[in-house]
Parts: C-alpha cells; structure tokens; sequence
C-alpha cells in the first residue's frame, strides 16, 4: 500500500434533496460533473452517512467520521479543532468556544457572517469586547471573517462551568429564522448568554458600524457563542492507517482536524471558505502535493456556501467548478503515478431548501486500483441509493478503512 497514490475530494455540503428550480434534479445531478461521473463508472458511486444519530450534523462530526475516526469516540466539540489550526494550546481544564459575529434584528439571523465582514473589522470588534468584558479567564481570538474563537481558562481549583451538556446552535442553522428559543441551553449557558448581550451593546455605534452602514452594508450585530469543545485526542493517521497524509482547505475546522491527526496542511493562495475560491489553485498544489504524499485531501467549503444561502444554482454550478478543476487535474495526476485510488464525496447534506446541514446519506464516486468496477451510470444521489447494501457505509468511518484497505 505505501507505493500506492491517494486523493479525497470533498465538496463540502454538496449532497441535496431535488430542486424545482434545478428541473426536479439534484445540485449534483444538475452539475457538469463528467469527471465525477467517469470516476462512478470506472469504479462505482456508493453512499455513505457520516453523521451518526447521536450528533449534531455538522462538518467537524463529518469531516472527522469521513478521515476514518469515529466521532462517537473522538469527538469532543467543534472549537476544539478550530483551535487546534491556530496554534492555540488548550490545557485539560480549558474550553474552546465558537464565536461568530452575527447581524440579528428582531430577533431573526438575518447573517451568521454579518454580511460577510472582513477580518480586520471582526478584530477590531472583539478587541473592544475582550477590553469591555475585562476577565483573564476569557480570551476572544480572531480568526478569519466572521469565524472566531473564545477560550474559557479553567482550573483544577476554578473549573469552567461548561460541561459535554452544554449546547449552543450553530448560527448557520438559524438563517432568517428566529433566534428566540435557540441561545446556548445546558450547563454555563448564562455566562454566554451574558457575553452575547454584552457584545450587543459594545458593538452598537461601534466605529466599525459606523463605517459599515455608511457604506451601505450590514451591521455586525453581536457574536453568537457555540460548538464548544475541549482538546481531543486523536491516534496519528500513520499510526492508525499507515499513510502520510495532507489536507488542503480554505476552513479552520479542518486545518485543525489535520494538525492534530499529523496531516502536513497546505495552503493555497486564493483559497477562500467561499464561492469566490481559486478552484484551479487547489487543484494544481493538490497533483504536486501528491509528489510528497501519500494521501492527498481536498477540502472545498463553496457548495456548503451555496445551501447555506439557498443558492441551488450557485451550488450545482460550484460543485461543476471542483469536477472541472480538482477532481479532472488530480485524477489525470495520480493516473501517472501507477497504482492509486480517488475519493469524491460530500462530507453531509446542506439542503437548499433548509439552508441547515441534516443527517443522511452522501453519494460518493470511488475507482482505482484493487476497486470493484460495478460501472455506475452517474455520480449522484438517486445512483447512490441504488448501490448495493456492500458498498453503503453506515458508520461512515468505515469507508476509509475500505478505501485504504486491501
């Protein structure tokens, strides 16, 4: 197996229920997607589920169950890994909290990204808070646009009052829906409530504010606290799996998810967390990472993007963007290299419809050496379904294991 070239390429949220707008298709089916397709017919399109009953659906639960870990074992929360790709070292007592800055009015998400806002101006807000709320036990670290981290220091002798009970609902679920019944519940939920309400009264007439609706744009409202988690502990991939492994990636979630199981992480100038990315920039670092590595993993958050705003087409279009630039060039790329095997699937569904992650099952296209060639018409959901019971994953860390396996 070491002689062996690997890819996975996930379209982050790409798996979808049919579109009226897409003609009854799905965003996938819809897409231009014949590099897909030829993958599926090379080897098969399969189905996998990557987000088991008891989880939230989001990417870190998928993402970590798509890399072959369990997330019923492994996982510990969202924030955690987003700090792991900062460099921000969490002690045993410490919690790691998701902080977006939102644009709430009347109560409604009417963005969980505060209309996109740029990183110096998320800074520049959460250095006002971090001055206004004056604790040492509470950091606020920015990250990148709206996505951003706080740290809860605990102690053995003053524990942070969080436990694995505490929940908090990821904003992006909550697009232009009501927030009224869906603020942090459980254990230490009023200490982020308070900070919530606390950063809506700094953030009002805030300069940045100012600035922002001079210029026509939307207001950054508040943070919104949640995805809490403590450090996991995660075996190596090479210890586990045997391969060295590297992910390319625009998102925190999984630059952090690499790091701590030993994946080397690539970044890619012109990689976005957005429908705005360079497609054929990853695309090109991902055939000569594979020069290096083992396995190569491409990320892309853009289809995710595209549910979240209930874009069908932007997201069949997006999704027909990493057939023609990743999955196309990589495929080509590994064919050189002798004996290998590709990946292409969703992490989890984003449906248009909902705007909000859900549960289910992804199709996936697999081929290569030592793969069963079923030749399967298309890569897609309906083609999915119809796959054999050997070739559905459930759980889905189980897909690795064959994918790597013999």
């Amino acid at each position: 197996m070491n002689t062996m070239k690997l890819a996975i390429i996930i379209p982050d949220g790409a798996a979808d229920e049919p579109c009226e707008v897409l003609g009854g298709k799905t965003p996938i089916a819809a897409a231009n997607t014949p590099q897909g397709d030829a993958i599926a017919a090379a080897g098969l399109c399969g189905a996998a589920n990557f987000v088991p009953a008891a989880l939230p659906p989001g990417s870190d639960v998928a993402i970590m169950n798509l890399l072959g870990y369990d997330p019923v074992e492994y996982h510990t929360g969202r924030a955690a890994l987003e700090a792991a790709a900062a460099g921000i070292e969490l002690g045993p007592h410490d919690w790691a909290v998701r902080c977006n800055i939102v644009t709430i009015a009347n109560q409604i998400m009417r963005s969980f990204t505060a209309g996109q806002i740029p990183t110096e101006e998320a800074a520049e807000l959460l250095t006002s808070l971090a001055a206004f709320i004056d604790d040492s036990r509470i950091e606020f670290h920015p990250g990148v646009s709206y996505r951003n981290l706080m740290v809860y220091r605990g102690s053995e002798d003053e524990p942070a009052p969080f436990t694995d009970e505490t929940r908090g609902t990821p904003p992006h679920d909550l697009t232009d829906k009501s927030v009224a019944d869906d603020h942090p519940r459980g254990p230490g939920s009023d200490l982020l409530c308070e900070l919530m309400s606390a950063s809506e009264r700094v953030f009002a007439g805030h300069e940045v504010n100012q600035r922002r609706l001079a210029a026509g744009g939307t207001p950054a409202t508040n943070v919104w606290l949640w995805g809490l988690g403590r450090q996991p502990q995660l075996p190596p991939f090479t210890e586990k799996y045997g391969l060295r492994g590297a992910m390319i990636t625009a998102v925190d979630l999984l630059r952090g998810l690499a790091s701590l199981i030993g994946f080397a992480r690539i970044d890619v100038p012109g990689a976005t967390a957005y429908l705005d990315t360079d497609y054929a920039a990853k695309g090109r670092y991902a055939v000569e990472a594979l020069n290096d590595f083992d396995l190569v993993c491409v990320h892309i958050e853009a289809p995710d993007e595209a549910g979240h705003e209930g874009d069908a087409a932007a997201k069949a279009e997006a999704i027909g963007r990493v057939d023609e630039h990743i999955v196309g060039p990589v495929w080509e790329a590994l064919k050189s290299h002798g004996d290998y095997r590709i990946l292409v699937t969703p992490d989890h569904p984003t449906p248009v419809r909902t705007k909000t992650h859900s549960r289910g099952d992804t199709p996936y296209a697999m081929c290569g050496t030592g793969i069963d060639r079923l030749g399967s018409p298309k890569w897609d959901e309906t083609t999915a379904e119809a796959q054999i019971a050997a070739w559905r994953f459930d759980p889905g860390w189980k897909l690795m294991e064959r994918f790597v396996g013999s």
